[in-house]
């Protein structure tokens, strides 16, 4: 029975598939314990992506997050005896708006936790496909090394302003770039500015989120690659799992991948999200975080249900 504490539904998101519902169905189908719902949030007109263009306007994507929220909640409620649900969401970190529309959100809902994630680099998406990928690195200044500097650095902000209780898919700038498996070789500035924020996200209690959707892209590693996993757990770091499924197909994809990922990272504990658990963020007065032991996770009915 593992977690997933990242996903997407076509419901609310324009490049997922499914409804919100039927995401939670296959999540209990496949025998999940907990499964969160964090669809992004809504931005401005000049940052919405090329399928979003002709299908909202500002007020139209700000209500459907809105209507995201409501119905989350109605299926937490109704599935509650199968399926712990959390309900959170994704940050865009864009411009500096994006930290106003953030507040704003956590000023209007009750949330049991946030995904802080980082899509852009200097306002252009960086895993949208390959075209926006070279402008933002043209942007930087045209390599790789400048462009991942720059994502560490937008992504160094968005922790200090937010500490997010979970930070997405960290390394998702290898997605697109010219070596993805490479582990950021010889890029002494980037790893200065990796082992800055792994420091400053362990100093306030973060959790590192251990991402799948890299594997079915293509990568040999989840999010975060192996020797960024290392650098958090010689710092004391902690990690979760999560799917970040945009469709019923994926729910709980690679996820024998990630297991074995896991335990050669030697990670000893993987953290969930618990209405049980103590509190130590104010701003989320329903849900903490419990830990299981990896040896017992290993064991837990998921793995043979779903061979």
């Amino acid at each position: 029975m593992p977690y997933s504490h990242h996903s997407h539904s076509g419901q609310f998101c324009a490049h997922a598939k499914n409804t919100l519902e039927e995401m939670i169905q296959e999540a209990i189908s496949k025998g999940f314990h907990t499964f969160s719902l964090t669809e992004h949030i809504p931005r401005h007109i000049e940052d919405f992506y090329p399928e979003e263009e002709l299908a909202y306007t500002e007020a139209s994507l700000a209500k459907l997050f809105d209507d995201f929220t409501g119905e989350a909640a109605r299926l937490r409620d109704e599935y509650s005896p199968k399926i712990n649900i959390f309900i959170g969401f994704e940050t865009e970190w864009i411009r500096p708006l994006s930290l106003t529309l953030i507040q704003e959100i956590l000023a209007k809902h009750t949330f049991d936790f946030f995904m802080g994630s980082v899509h852009h680099v200097h306002t252009v998406p960086i895993d949208f496909d390959k075209a926006a990928y070279e402008r933002a690195r043209a942007k930087a200044g045209g390599t790789d090394e400048r462009l991942f500097e720059d994502y560490f650095d937008s992504q160094y902000e968005m922790l200090q302003a937010l500490e997010p209780p979970v930070v997405g898919h960290f390394d998702l700038i290898r997605l697109l770039s010219d070596e993805p498996d490479a582990e950021f070789n010889g890029f002494n500035g980037v790893w200065e500015r990796i082992h800055r924020n792994l420091e400053y996200i362990t100093s306030y209690g973060g959790i590192l989120e251990l991402n799948s959707s890299a594997l079915r892209k293509g990568l040999a590693q989840p999010y975060p690659c192996l020797p960024i996993c290392e650098a958090f757990q010689r710092m004391g770091g902690r990690f979760t799992i999560s799917d970040d499924s945009h469709s019923t197909d994926q729910v709980g994809t690679n996820y024998f991948r990630l297991l074995d990922f896991v335990q050669k990272a030697r990670v000893k504990h993987i953290w969930y999200a618990d209405r049980n658990a103590p509190r130590k963020d104010n701003r989320f007065p329903n849900a903490g975080f419990s830990s299981i032991a990896v040896s017992e996770l290993a064991q837990l009915p998921f793995w043979t249900a779903n061979q």
